[in-house]
């Protein structure tokens, strides 16, 4: 089984290797000049952008596994702030927003799977895991298996998630007050940093078994974990800097351009159109979701639509933490998405077959 967190030779090296350095280079610039227009979360959509269009005009890029590892322990560190005791009490009322969650995926792949294979001719298979909401990584590995094509799987998800967090943050900032988002003044210097340590050594421990146990997003849930049962027993608790946001939106827009690393303008602009009507109709129905959600709970809506966003799980949690959308909240839900996705997926298809089978 693949590591979580790769520490070997090839992985140190791709850190100082030519790709990762024209990443780098591309996208400190990108995120500082979208800074100076004031983009909503510049340093991840400059530095997506940028790349995407660099890896798309044939340059050679890569994300290190490490690099991109490291900075999801970070998000994960900074989502574990909002663990408490309250929030464990609070999980009881989010029973009626995962039940919604559940028919949400159902009805997204049913709906969105038929418009697929309708108007862009894609195969059943295939339609199905490009229409999933969502966990890319392990839909591609499922893909492969079902032997569907995993170019049309991994475009339509591409195209969905750069058109997510490129217009999700300006829907974010024309409808939430400025004033809500203001940094919370905090002394970070006189913290005890050996409770930092602790929380890191524990979270590499329950990143290894999650990952062992193929637990999704093993990244996050270990540290979401870990930082919960330390804080919890008020064992251990550290306020990472705000400022330490903007290298893991710097990572995470980078990492996102550089899957189109090896695709063509002409591959990803014949997926383009239905690719964004594909995103609409799941924006859509992910909107009605989070308003069914009202009436079973009295979170923020902005909180309610992130939650349903058919984006990627770190990729939205990070624009939670960035505008203080309620990012446990929203972390929870994309991780049962996730778990659901993969239950929900292996069913589809072997319906599909015994349907097949009968006629």
């Amino acid at each position: 089984m693949q590591s979580a967190i790769p520490l070997n030779r090839e992985s140190l090296n791709q850190l100082i290797s030519k790709k990762f350095l024209i990443v780098i280079i591309i996208s400190i610039p990108s995120a500082i000049i979208a800074d100076f227009f004031n983009i909503p979360l510049a340093w991840m959509i400059g530095p997506m952008l940028a790349t995407s269009l660099i890896a798309l005009k044939g340059f050679q890029v890569m994300m290190p596994k490490i690099a991109l590892s490291s900075i999801l322990i970070i998000l994960g560190l900074h989502i574990g702030n909002y663990i408490d005791q309250n929030l464990i009490s609070q999980m009881v009322n989010w029973i009626w927003t995962t039940i919604i969650m559940f028919f949400y995926i159902i009805v997204s792949i049913l709906i969105v799977s038929k418009y697929l294979q309708k108007f862009s001719n894609y195969k059943e298979k295939t339609s199905i895991f490009s229409a999933a909401p969502g966990a890319l990584g392990p839909l591609m590995i499922l893909a492969e298996y079902e032997k569907s094509d995993l170019s049309q799987v991994a475009t339509a998800h591409l195209i969905r998630l750069i058109i997510i967090i490129t217009l999700f943050p300006f829907i974010i900032v024309s409808l939430y007050p400025a004033d809500a988002i203001e940094l919370e003044k905090i002394d970070y210097i006189s913290q005890n940093h050996w409770e930092l340590i602790l929380l890191i050594l524990v979270s590499l421990v329950f990143i290894f078994f999650f990952n062992k146990a193929k637990v999704p997003a093993a990244l996050l849930s270990g540290t979401l974990v870990a930082s919960g049962i330390l804080q919890i027993f008020d064992i251990a608790s550290y306020k990472l800097p705000d400022a330490s946001i903007n290298f893991c939106l710097l990572i995470l827009g980078a990492s996102v351009g550089c899957r189109f690393a090896n695709k063509t303008f002409k591959e990803v602009a014949s997926n383009s159109f239905h690719g964004l009507v594909a995103t609409i109709l799941l924006v859509l129905l992910g909107l009605i979701a989070a308003y069914i959600a009202t009436f079973f709970v009295d979170n923020n809506f902005l909180s309610l639509i992130l939650s349903f966003c058919p984006g990627g799980i770190y990729e939205v949690a990070v624009i939670a933490i960035a505008f203080d959308l309620e990012p446990d909240f929203v972390a929870f839900h994309h991780i049962i998405r996730l778990l659901f996705i993969l239950f929900v997926i292996p069913v589809i298809l072997r319906l599909i077959e015994k349907t097949k089978i009968k006629n």
